[in-house]
């Protein structure tokens, strides 16, 4: 029969180690983590935008889920929109737009929402033209 001298020291050290704390109590006192930033959603450029350089005002309404959005664009009077998408892509809110009417073949704007400034920032391809323009709309 061997020695039982080992085998009790081990469950005595076992004993000895410090438990991480489990209970509500011991949970509150802990320091609290700072809160974090509000996670960037699609939602955020959701309303009117009026571009700096003149009478264009875009305005964007509902979202779905697949990134196809709901756009309205105005020269001031209404111009059709062929299509509009609104992504979070890599942190950053995508928008693209395209308008296809009398004088508006196919123009393409590509925006990206900046947050801290609260506004839309990108290009205007002007397909007639064959030009792209940067571009900037703030919230109206």
């Amino acid at each position: 029969m061997k020695p039982l001298y080992p085998l009790l020291a081990l469950l005595a050290l076992a004993a000895c180690q410090r438990s991480e704390p489990t209970n509500a109590s011991a949970l509150a006192a802990q320091p609290a983590v700072a809160p974090s930033t509000p996670a960037l959603t699609v939602n955020r450029v959701k309303g009117s935008w009026a571009r700096l350089d003149g009478d264009y005002m875009l305005v964007i309404g509902e979202i779905a889920d697949g990134g196809r959005a709901d756009v309205r664009y105005f020269n001031p009077s209404p111009i059709n929109v062929a299509w509009g998408s609104v992504k979070l892509d890599a942190n950053a809110i995508q928008i693209q737009v395209e308008l296809r009417d009398r004088n508006y073949p196919g123009c393409l704007y590509k925006l990206t929402y900046s947050p801290d400034k609260d506004q839309l920032i990108g290009t205007y391809f002007q397909a007639q033209m064959q030009q792209t323009y940067e571009v900037l709309f703030i919230r109206k």
